[in-house]
């Protein structure tokens, strides 16, 4: 398994009027896949937010690989 940290982003506009993108929480998640760390991703998001939808607090998840070359 793969070890992955994926980001739940937000684009929200500044008091001057400027967008900027707001990291919402980070998680860690192993999996077998990018794909599959996503949706463990959202999952979890869900549950830790009690949200029934992610997108109802953040606008999209970068996933990236956690693990650091040797």
């Amino acid at each position: 398994m793969a070890h992955y940290i994926a980001r739940f982003m937000k684009d929200v506009l500044g008091e001057n009027g400027h967008e900027a993108e707001i990291c919402q929480r980070s998680v860690e998640i192993e999996a077998s896949c990018l794909t599959d760390a996503a949706e463990l991703a959202k999952a979890k998001f869900c549950k830790t937010e009690n949200v029934g939808d992610w997108l109802l607090h953040a606008d999209r998840v970068h996933i990236a690989d956690a693990e650091f070359p040797s």
